[in-house]
């Protein structure tokens, strides 16, 4: 995972519906072979860069636990 990544095209951000108002967002932008997150309060903070895999396997793992607790 990489931090700040260089990407040579405009950066596209959104949120997920289900998020409304709150403030407490996390952003999404997708690249070719990537996706950035970022802090919907902190927008010129940090990003987070992963794989389109690893995004992937993090929403599995979101889905999973969200099921246990369910």
């Amino acid at each position: 995972m990489d931090v700040q990544p260089e990407w040579h095209f405009p950066i596209e951000w959104r949120r997920s519906r289900h998020s409304a108002d709150q403030g407490n967002c996390v952003e999404i932008a997708d690249g070719p072979a990537s996706v950035l997150l970022r802090d919907s309060k902190d927008p010129s903070g940090p990003q987070l860069t992963l794989s389109v895999r690893q995004w992937r396997q993090l929403l599995e793992r979101i889905r999973t636990d969200q099921s246990n607790f369910g």
